[in-house]
């Protein structure tokens, strides 16, 4: 089967972790913690970052930035936020109901997965340090596993119009982050202008889980027997 069209997303991310901004009068502009969050770490690594240098470099006080995050990690989980909605956007509105053919359920996931590192693209060299660092900070990767992680997932697979609740969401889940997760490694690599290499193993990790992945589970199996037969 061919591989859904895919454009990749030529937009950068601004620097904006460099220091405070100066506005047209030379006082500081305050900057987006997150932004600069990302820019810090791509430069400076995660593990020795520190609120205060974020808040520093956003042109804020430490007392404003503890008032939007109160924690590291939650400029962490508002960035995987901010990915699941860009890849919400980039799919536009999701089918009322679950593909008919494991081929079209494929094929969402496909354009999926690939909306969403379309959407870390701007920041590919601050998730490669997270990648790297991230296990190192327990705390954090706990964050990352079972909120920002487990969140995206869920999302993945409502924008392909699979259900991630129940015994079967679970199994879909596992699946697809195993798909997610293998992929994300081969693109942390992967500096070709068309993703071949990337887009090539998402394909290959779908083709082999999409039979699970697409199954209904045995409820909802049920509940088309019942409708069917009435």
């Amino acid at each position: 089967m061919a591989k859904p069209a895919h454009s990749k997303s030529q937009s950068k991310g601004k620097s904006q972790g460099k220091g405070k901004a100066q506005g047209r009068a030379g006082a500081p502009v305050e900057a987006d913690p997150v932004e600069v969050m990302l820019d810090l770490v791509a430069t400076e690594g995660w593990r020795g970052l520190t609120l205060a240098r974020i808040a520093e470099a956003s042109g804020l006080r430490l007392s404003d930035l503890y008032l939007q995050y109160g924690a590291k990690n939650d400029l962490l989980a508002a960035y995987a936020r901010r990915i699941d909605a860009a890849m919400l956007a980039a799919l536009g509105d999701a089918p009322a109901e679950a593909a008919a053919t494991p081929d079209a359920a494929k094929d969402r996931l496909f354009e999926a997965v690939m909306a969403r590192l379309d959407a870390l693209a701007p920041h590919k060299a601050a998730v490669r340090v997270l990648a790297r660092e991230l296990p190192g900070d327990p705390a954090a990767l706990l964050c990352f596993l079972y909120g920002g992680l487990r969140r995206g997932l869920d999302w993945t697979l409502a924008a392909a119009a699979l259900d991630a609740a129940g015994p079967r969401g679970l199994l879909r889940r596992k699946l697809l982050g195993l798909v997610y997760l293998d992929t994300l490694r081969v693109w942390l690599k992967d500096d070709s202008a068309d993703l071949g290499p990337t887009m090539a193993r998402l394909d290959k990790r779908l083709s082999q889980a999409i039979g699970p992945l697409s199954r209904p589970g045995f409820f909802s199996h049920m509940r088309d027997k019942m409708a069917d037969a009435a």
